[in-house]
């Protein structure tokens, strides 16, 4: 049975409404992870509250252990 293990990033936004990111950094650092073996599995997004609310888009991605 292959097994696998999991990485969680966020990627924080910016703006006024929470709309902007840095899709230039963070298609870098996907395409560093995918040299690396790892394999978009899931994304959403959140809003937590830390004295202000702030939007976080969460990637989840895995690689097969050998």
């Amino acid at each position: 049975m292959k097994q696998f293990e999991y990485m969680v990033i966020d990627v924080p936004t910016k703006g006024f409404w929470n709309r902007k990111m840095d899709y230039e950094a963070l298609t870098a650092k996907l395409n560093e992870l995918g040299k690396a073996g790892w394999v978009v599995s899931a994304t959403t997004d959140t809003t937590t509250y830390q004295s202000a609310s702030r939007a976080v888009i969460i990637i989840i991605l895995k690689r097969e252990i050998y």
